[in-house]
């Protein structure tokens, strides 16, 4: 269609299976503002039927080329699927962005396969809240399985992979120091884990180093006990086993209720920080001006204590 930023004409467009709309669609987003939010409105009620699986891990895990396994595994299966590829810094500097799409290239130009590298940008609401609008804008045009790839193990990684309805940890033999720090975070949000390059030394020793964590980890005897995973990512081996994995979860998910609650409680989070990036974004508004510049003056000169000066400056905005 001809080059427009019209949110309605866009996502009139993604439904129809326009991809450079839905590309687009997925910039606002990155960017917020008032047309990110528009996307998301749009998005909202035609969304609900998609099942996201997470995959996260330390850098060098294999992610991407298990993230390109899958991918193939689910296209045999003549599945639709749609990939973000979370990076919390840069969408252009370094290599990790562009290592995914190298890495994903067989599947480039099939069209029941959208890939779609995120990185924080001017999105307000960081990736916290740009990741599940992105999911749902994927939802909403047709794409019922999302995977949602991240780049490493920090905090907002963690945060986002622990928002999908199944969550992958990818680990490699020996994995080791590279994550210990994380190991805590790691072991909260995995649903499946996955032992990654199984074809080096020291696989067994990693399966018994998870299990032990996993039995240190007070897992209630009738929950869901995350599977160990042996796979290859270069050559697929097991990758079917792995998907078998996600599938028994999604089943245990749905007729647990654990699904429901998870994505239940994902919703009040999300509208919880929305409200509060829309007040945030409301004070930087207040912050500005003669008023501003007043006030602050007077505190730097101990005219007036800050918090009075604040009370000032909100008025009869809060209490």
């Amino acid at each position: 269609m001809a080059r427009t930023s019209d949110p309605n004409k866009l996502f009139t467009a993604a439904i129809a299976g326009d991809r450079g709309s839905t590309a687009r669609l997925l910039s606002l987003i990155e960017r917020g503002g008032e047309p990110g939010r528009q996307v998301g409105r749009l998005a909202y009620p035609n969304s609900g039927q998609a099942y996201t699986v997470g995959l996260t891990g330390a850098p060098g895990a294999g992610k991407s080329t298990l993230t390109s396994a899958t991918i193939a595994h689910l296209r045999s299966l003549e599945l639709e699927v749609a990939v973000l590829a979370i990076d919390p810094s840069s969408p252009f500097t370094g290599g990790a962005i562009l290592g995914d799409r190298v890495r994903m290239q067989d599947h480039a130009t099939d069209p029941g396969v959208f890939i779609r590298s995120m990185a924080t940008r001017g999105h307000l609401g960081g990736l916290s809240l740009a990741t599940p609008e992105a999911v749902r804008l994927l939802d909403a045009i047709g794409r019922h399985w999302i995977l949602v790839e991240t780049v490493g193990v920090g905090q907002v990684e963690v945060e986002i992979a622990g928002k999908a309805d199944t969550t992958v940890v990818v680990v490699n033999p020996g994995w080791g120091d590279s994550i210990q720090a994380n190991k805590a975070g790691l072991m909260e949000i995995a649903d499946v884990f996955v032992i990654n390059k199984a074809d080096r030394k020291g696989v067994e020793e990693t399966r018994r180093d998870l299990e032990q964590m996993l039995e240190l980890s007070d897992l209630p005897h009738d929950s869901w006990r995350p599977p160990i995973m042996p796979t290859i990512g270069t050559t697929g081996e097991g990758v079917t086993a792995l998907w078998d994995a996600v599938l028994a979860h999604r089943e245990y998910a749905e007729s647990s209720g654990q699904l429901a609650k998870r994505r239940a409680f994902r919703s009040r989070q999300e509208l919880r920080e929305i409200v509060a990036n829309r007040l945030g974004e409301r004070a930087r508004q207040i912050c500005t001006g003669e008023q501003w510049d007043q006030l602050t003056e007077a505190v730097v000169g101990h005219q007036i204590d800050p918090w009075t000066a604040a009370d000032e400056m909100l008025g009869g905005i809060v209490a």
